[in-house]
């Protein structure tokens, strides 16, 4: 695919575009950007981008949460919303999709770039928050695109809505088509072009604050993993303090134990000194009894 620039054409509310054939030159020149609505290519025919409600949006903002937080720890990937178009060169026809987020392995040969207003290459993972404004457009997201996106080479797509009938998480098989990530022991989908990126499927209904899945073995190897390490790093500091406290009572109580030893051998001192002089005392005072009785004290001890 050629470089191409984009340009706004200013938007003209009294316009329905939806439905309006035009060239691929013309859709990147004139409707891919520059209006209130957002317009993707079907073979030669705009398609009005359906829009999605604010319940299903709070599902996709937690998963996204989910997916940001694991690519912050496991760098393995980069990822993009704002609908950033990419171009599918499918068997019998060429479309111009703008998937809601888009994730972009390391190891694809065509990488994201800054300056690009469009990606060049094919992404590893769409990601779409179902609109069911209308039939037409949930079927573009559900059934469409899901044959589009099999077919283009996107490994992974995942569609999420409020309604849990409509979530689903596709991996592509070997014969080119999508089949459902296999759910395991706890409702758990892991992801295949994500390793290690995992979920639970009832999360989705009940979103946790991310910082409440720390303690939680499906998401604490990846989510808010610096505050688990500063914490860790606190409590090993603390433990150290209690460590270090432990020993300063201990040598307390050991100059205590020490010194009560020294206090018992200066009272054992004292108690001999008493003793001698008590019997020093009644030594005296038998000699002079025994002077008093006409006895030599001396004399009697040498006999």
């Amino acid at each position: 695919m050629s470089a191409r620039t984009l340009h706004r054409l200013p938007p003209d509310p009294e316009l329905p575009y939806d439905g309006m054939p035009v060239t691929e030159e013309a859709y990147w020149e004139h409707y891919y950007l520059g209006h209130d609505v957002t317009y993707e290519w079907n073979n030669g025919v705009l398609e009005e981008k359906g829009v999605s409600n604010y319940a299903t949006f709070l599902v996709f903002d937690w998963f996204i949460q989910l997916l940001t937080e694991f690519l912050r720890t496991q760098p393995i990937a980069d990822r993009v919303g704002l609908e950033m178009g990419f171009r599918l060169a499918l068997p019998g026809k060429t479309v111009i999709r703008r998937p809601d987020y888009g994730v972009v392995h390391h190891d694809n040969p065509i990488p994201l770039t800054g300056s690009e207003q469009s990606y060049r290459g094919i992404f590893d993972l769409c990601i779409e928050g179902v609109s069911t404004s209308s039939k037409v457009e949930q079927e573009r997201d559900t059934v469409v695109k899901k044959g589009e996106y099999a077919a283009g080479g996107v490994q992974e797509y995942y569609l999420l809505h409020e309604t849990v009938a409509l979530r689903q998480f596709y991996r592509r098989t070997a014969r080119g088509v999508y089949a459902p990530l296999p759910v395991g022991p706890g409702r758990i989908v892991h992801s295949e072009v994500l390793p290690g990126f995992r979920w639970r499927l009832d999360d989705l209904e009940r979103r946790p604050p991310l910082e409440t899945l720390i303690a939680d073995p499906v998401y604490q190897d990846f989510v808010w993993v610096n505050y688990q390490q500063e914490r860790n790093r606190a409590d090993q500091a603390q433990a150290q303090v209690v460590h270090e406290r432990l020993r300063a009572d201990q040598a307390q109580a050991q100059v205590i134990h020490e010194r009560l030893c020294v206090e018992q051998v200066q009272a054992q001192v004292v108690h001999e000194r008493l003793r001698a002089e008590q019997e020093r005392t009644r030594a005296e005072q038998l000699a002079a009894r025994l002077r008093q009785l006409g006895i030599d004290p001396d004399a009697a001890i040498a006999d």
